[in-house]
C-alpha cells in the first residue's frame, strides 16, 4: 500500500494505467492491486480539487443533524457528493466516521478536522475554498 499512498501523493490520485505496473514492479498479480485500490475509499482513480472536504455521514453525526449540514454544505460549496467542481477548486465526499462522534457533525477540510459544524463553521469551509 505505500506505493499506491506514493503515487497519490505525487499525482493526487492513482491512474489506472499504473496498476499492471505497480504490480509488476511489487511481483503482485494485477488483481491484488487492484482490489486494494479499489477496496480502500481513500485511493482516488482521478484527480482531486485543489480543497478537499470530507463530511461524517455517519450515525452519531446523523443523530447531531448531520443530514442538514451535509446539504448546506453542499449547496454553500456549489458541489454535489462524490463530485469534484467543473473549476477543480474542491471534491466533497461524505466519509463513514471521523472518530469525532462527540462533536458532530464533523468534517475533515484539506486533512484539518472540524467538529460542531454549524453555519458559521460552514461560512468559513467555504471561505477557504474560495481562497
Amino acid at each position: 500500500m505505500p506505493i499506491l499512498h506514493a503515487m497519490q501523493e505525487t499525482f493526487g490520485y492513482v491512474p489506472q494505467d499504473a496498476v499492471p505496473l505497480i504490480a509488476d514492479a511489487m511481483n503482485l498479480s494485477r488483481a491484488e492491486v487492484h482490489g486494494t485500490f479499489t477496496f480502500y475509499h481513500d485511493f482516488r482513480h482521478e484527480p482531486a480539487g485543489r480543497h478537499i472536504v470530507k463530511v461524517c455521514v455517519a450515525e452519531a453525526c446523523q443523530a447531531a443533524g448531520a443530514r442538514v449540514t451535509t446539504d448546506k454544505i453542499a449547496k454553500a460549496l456549489d458541489c454535489a457528493y462524490g463530485e469534484t467542481r467543473p473549476d477543480g477548486q474542491v471534491t466533497l465526499e461524505p466519509i463513514y466516521c471521523l472518530g469525532l462522534c462527540a462533536c458532530g457533525p464533523s468534517a475533515m477540510v484539506n486533512g484539518r478536522l472540524v467538529g460542531l459544524i454549524d453555519d458559521e463553521a460552514i461560512d468559513e469551509i467555504a471561505a477557504e475554498v474560495r481562497s
